[in-house]
């Protein structure tokens, strides 16, 4: 890595000035897309994309603006591919992650949300964020890749380490983080490693086995391939899925007249979930590089500079979405971007979906009159990637079941 891609990856990792240490992000966004929606910062380096109008055309051209954010190296992630190679690479994957896979989950995601909730339910308390949404998505996505029950605690493990940014007020530097994320990922590869290489030995009916069964006109995806999916997998069916589902029920809880039509209307579930999605995005933000010189809403971005697009922000545009600040949970249509847009939507969306509505449901049928402690303080997950909670303390009255 030469000392230009080293500098851009590790301002990558940079919470810029107007969120560092920011409670909510959404004041910041305001003044960024009220102010012309595309801004240049320049200790990051980078330009910042907040309206909706312009998040969605950076997400949507990938002519002009590339995923590949570094130019160096072979890419083997799908995040960081542009066409060809990622129609290819997205095929052979969408062979072993189907959306029937992916259904064949909903009575394990059932189950184990009962198994989680039995153990809280009777107590009339519990952190919604340890005691559920953390656990839930990663025991799904260790069953679905064949990880033993024993090393799920790795997975959270590499996957807080893997989202982490740096805050500025914050006492550790950029290459203390760069050096973490690094140690994270050779840690997961090394077991993935593992695990691939038993899997060719006895196939089974997991996802790792599947992958490597996919295949097309004689390509299966190599090991730097397999192993960045299963990198991929665990970010996003873990951090995601955990970030859905609390933003969810605290929103939920912050509107306890949604939170009542939820208990009497049920079938409103997959409209409010989607509501929260676009309401406190899992995911705040995405990284791209434009290819050539360009002219976005005014302003001259160079090729090769990154650009940040806030979705975030872009679902919280007034131009867009008719009282953005507003909870409203049968809002329809409800075009949000919270898992992205174009060739890179987000491939984990329906497992996602799936896992949040099955968690949800089970966890508003055994739980009423859902309140936040009294005296709760919340603490926001650190950097400006991910949105979530560290916990989420409520009290609720058991339903016996």
């Amino acid at each position: 890595m030469n000392k230009s891609t080293a500098r851009r990856t590790q301002r990558a990792f940079i919470t810029p000035r107007g969120l560092a240490g920011a409670e909510s992000p959404y004041a910041w966004y305001e003044t960024m897309r009220n102010s012309g929606g595309i801004h240049y910062d320049e200790e990051r380096e980078a330009w910042d994309v907040f309206s909706y109008e312009l998040v969605h055309q950076v997400l949507s051209d990938y002519k002009h603006f590339s995923s590949r954010t570094s130019t160096e190296g072979p890419v083997s992630s799908l995040i960081g591919m542009d066409p060809p190679r990622h129609k290819l690479y997205r095929s052979l994957v969408n062979q072993a992650f189907t959306q029937k896979s992916i259904d064949m989950q909903a009575d394990r995601i059932g189950a184990i949300a009962g198994e989680l909730l039995d153990k809280v339910a009777g107590t009339g308390h519990m952190d919604i964020i340890q005691d559920f949404s953390y656990p839930l998505p990663v025991i799904v996505i260790a069953e679905m890749l064949g990880v033993r029950p024993e090393d799920r605690e790795l997975f959270k493990d590499w996957s807080d380490r893997l989202v982490a940014s740096v805050d500025p007020t914050s006492g550790q530097t950029v290459q203390q983080l760069t050096e973490v994320k690094q140690q994270a990922a050779e840690e997961l590869y090394r077991y993935f490693t593992e695990v691939i290489e038993w899997r060719r030995k006895a196939p089974g009916d997991d996802l790792v086995s599947e992958l490597l069964r996919a295949k097309i006109d004689n390509e299966h995806l190599d090991m730097p391939s397999l192993l960045s999916f299963c990198l991929l997998l665990l970010v996003a069916g873990n951090e995601t899925t955990t970030n859905l589902i609390g933003n969810a029920l605290l929103t939920f809880l912050e509107n306890q007249d949604a939170l009542e039509r939820l208990y009497a209307e049920p079938d409103l579930l997959p409209s409010a979930l989607e509501e929260s999605l676009r309401y406190r995005s899992p995911i705040q933000s995405l990284s791209r590089r434009a290819v050539e010189d360009i002219t976005l809403n005014g302003k001259l971005i160079q090729a090769d500079q990154e650009v940040v697009v806030w979705m975030g922000s872009a679902n919280r545009d007034e131009a867009k979405f008719a009282g953005a600040s507003q909870f409203i949970p049968d809002r329809k249509p409800n075009p949000h971007l919270a898992f992205g847009q174009g060739i890179h939507f987000c491939l984990g969306a329906p497992l996602a979906r799936l896992e949040a509505r099955i968690a949800v449901k089970a966890l508003l049928q055994r739980c009423r009159h859902l309140h936040l402690d009294a005296g709760a303080e919340l603490t926001r997950t650190p950097g400006s990637f991910v949105f979530g909670y560290k916990e989420l303390p409520v009290t609720f009255d058991p339903v016996r079941v």
